[in-house]
């Protein structure tokens, strides 16, 4: 678990496994809690995902032993566009296919973003329903921040009859409905740690804030200095 690690953070503090305060740990040294989890020494965490675009491969796996087991259970697996960068992602994507895997579904988050600017420029991957249909999957696109579209899509793939993996391409904008003079924040925020504990506390709080809403989607994300965390 790599990029979508944040969101586990939050169902353990959520289920009582970890405390609030410790999420103030989040990417610092030492902390339980890194940017991609570690089996090793983060609570509940059964496998490592960093480097980035291992975890499809093991959702592969998961789900020929499941079929294997003969078991009706689906495998999920949660993954960035940043990904779509690594040749295992595509090996993955060739074996599943290959091997019929029509109990996996895979979530690729299409926020254009990694920590080192956009994903575009740094490697092109569109268009992405051609490729992953080349690949054999069995492809949706929908608007990630429409959580009710996305929910369908689940929906539709479960119900889909074709013996192909699923996958569906989320389209989405880190922070929407937060509406900020310094647009990178947003992707910053998941990128690193602060240090200062003044910027960090406010960026903590920026989601919580009642002004921080309806940002128009086309706000672009660009590089800037340390001072984007003037927040």
């Amino acid at each position: 678990m790599a990029i979508t690690a944040i969101a586990y953070y939050a169902a353990l503090l959520e289920g009582g496994i970890i405390p609030e305060a410790e999420l103030e740990t989040y990417g610092s040294d030492d902390s339980r809690l890194p940017m991609s989890g570690m089996a090793t020494y983060t609570p509940g965490m059964e496998m490592s995902g960093g480097s980035l675009g291992q975890g499809l491969s093991i959702a592969v796996g998961m789900a020929l032993g499941l079929r294997q087991k003969q078991s009706k259970a689906w495998v999920y697996n949660s993954m960035s566009d940043g990904e779509l960068d690594e040749g295992s992602t595509w090996e993955a994507a060739m074996s599943a296919a290959h091997y019929g895997l029509s109990n996996l579904i895979n979530l690729v988050d299409v926020n254009k973003q990694q920590a080192d600017g956009d994903s575009r420029k740094i490697l092109g991957f569109e268009p992405l329903q051609d490729k992953w249909a080349a690949f054999g999957w069995y492809v949706q696109r929908v608007d990630g921040n429409d959580l009710p579209a996305v929910m369908a899509a689940f929906d539709n793939a479960k119900s889909y009859s074709g013996n192909q993996p699923r996958v569906i391409l989320c389209d989405t904008l880190m922070g929407k409905g937060c509406r900020s003079s310094k647009p990178a924040i947003k992707t910053i925020l998941f990128a690193s740690m602060p240090t200062n504990g003044k910027k960090r506390s406010r960026c903590w709080t920026l989601t919580n804030r009642k002004e921080c809403c309806n940002e128009p989607e086309s706000t672009p994300f660009k590089n800037v200095g340390d001072d984007r965390l003037d927040c």
